[in-house]
């Protein structure tokens, strides 16, 4: 078996892993199935969708990378230790960090379409962030 399919299959196995034992895993694949037709919905420019699709991603990335430095912290010493909920802890703070790049990425793309005009264009906006005034 090529190196490459078994680099898929292992991932895939991580991957049933992760949905069988990490309730904020399977929230975060239910929120991925979510965000792919609502980024579709939102937007029409690739790349924002990739961003937007992406920022779930990266999300659902920090949350496996957590869940695996958790477990191996558990096998490693399953009593309580001080620099072991540290470590975790850092693990959680990397996890809310993604958490929050997500949600200001969705934030920025629903304020944009939110402030678009029917048809597309957003409003005129001078570099101070005002919108010029009408002429007369």
């Amino acid at each position: 078996m090529s190196a490459l399919l078994q680099a898929l299959l292992n991932s895939l196995a991580g991957l049933r892993a992760a949905l069988r034992s990490e309730r904020a895993f399977r929230q975060e694949m239910i929120l991925l199935v979510l965000a792919i037709p609502a980024a579709l919905a939102l937007t029409g420019d690739p790349v924002r969708r990739a961003l937007l699709i992406g920022g779930v991603l990266a999300l659902m990335s920090v949350e496996l990378l957590n869940t695996a430095i958790e477990k191996l912290c558990d096998h490693v010493t399953p009593e309580k230790n001080g620099e072991i909920r540290d470590i975790k802890d850092m693990g959680s703070a990397a996890v809310f960090c993604a958490l929050i790049l997500a949600a200001l990425l969705w934030g920025a793309a629903l304020a944009d379409s939110l402030g678009r005009a029917p048809g597309g264009a957003p409003p005129a906006v001078t570099p101070a962030g005002f919108a010029p005034s009408p002429q007369r």
